[in-house]
Parts: C-alpha cells; sequence; structure tokens
C-alpha cells in the first residue's frame, strides 16, 4: 500500500458513513427524518395510504434503501470531491484553502449561497519550482487544446476544476 493510501481511502469513506443512519424524510422537510415508528404513525394517519397498507415496514424499508442509495450516490461524490483536493494538496504542496475554489451567488429569495468547484491550482502557491513549471506546462497545453489565444493562456495564474466524466486521465508529472 502506498504512504497515503489508508488516508486517501478513509477520505472516501467518511461521507459514506453517514448513509448507514439515513431516514427518509418523506417530503416533511429537512429534520432528521422518521424511523419505522414515525412512519407508521405519519401513514397511519392518512386515510387513503393506510387503506392501500402503505403503513406496512416493507414500504418505509423501500424509501428508506431508495433514499439511502440517493445518499451513497451524493456522499460518494462528495468524498471523491475531498480526495481530489487532497491529492492536489499533496503532489503540489498547496494548503486546504490554496486547493479550494468557491464563489458566492444570490438566490432569488434574497441572501447569498457558497458554491464550490472540485479543486483549484494557483500557480503562485505551488512551491515546488518543478511542479510549478510542470502545472503551468499543462494550463498552456489545456488552453491550446481550448483554442484559448496564446497571449491569454500564458497570463492565466492558476487552474480550477469541476471534475466529471472524464474519457482520459491527465498526469500532472
Amino acid at each position: 500500500m502506498a504512504k497515503n493510501d489508508k488516508e486517501y481511502l478513509e477520505i472516501i469513506l467518511d461521507p459514506i458513513r453517514v448513509c448507514a443512519s439515513y431516514k427518509p424524510k418523506f417530503g416533511q422537510g429537512r429534520g432528521e427524518g422518521y424511523d419505522l415508528k414515525a412512519f407508521q404513525t405519519l401513514y397511519q394517519a392518512d386515510l387513503f395510504y393506510s387503506w392501500f397498507g402503505l403503513d406496512n415496514p416493507l414500504m418505509y424499508a423501500a424509501h428508506k434503501a431508495a433514499g439511502g442509495m440517493t445518499s451513497v450516490y451524493r456522499q460518494i461524490g462528495i468524498g471523491c470531491e475531498r480526495l481530489f483536493r487532497r491529492i492536489l494538496q499533496d503532489q503540489l504542496g498547496l494548503d486546504e484553502i490554496s486547493a479550494t475554489w468557491e464563489y458566492k451567488v444570490r438566490k432569488s429569495g434574497g441572501g447569498t449561497r457558497t458554491l464550490h468547484l472540485d479543486g483549484r491550482i494557483p500557480l503562485s502557491k505551488v512551491t515546488d519550482s518543478q511542479a510549478r513549471s510542470r502545472v503551468r506546462e499543462w494550463i498552456l497545453e489545456a488552453a491550446g487544446s481550448l483554442e484559448v489565444k496564446k497571449a491569454i493562456a500564458k497570463s492565466l495564474s492558476g487552474a480550477v476544476f469541476e471534475v466529471g466524466n472524464v474519457p482520459e486521465f491527465v498526469e500532472l508529472r
């Protein structure tokens, strides 16, 4: 096992562990969710649901499994985002703040919401000159493949990432 493998595995698994205690909310707000007894009380109070037998423990299990699966996928994504940022930190000597990109947007009802991208590499924070040179070359190559004008590409001070389905792996070595 490589030096950081156990730590990296925990970064992925920690968010997934929250799924073990998942309880469905049944459209009842953002509370902690319903256990079986509370679910049955809720569904038995509705004559239509009760008449169809939807207050059955198997229905609760189905809701818990369905919502739990959605939660697992969401938590895997969160774990992967954290792992990606951590790898940027470890490989490029970045601190957590430097590897994080966030911005605020106004909500339609007022107030603001903070959104995050998966990672950031500010060239000025990469202290190892060889690593900084590799990242700068990669940025110029990526900009070229996107047909960004060379003058603009040369002025770029780093990169931000939103990782999705990537057709091929790009190595920063």
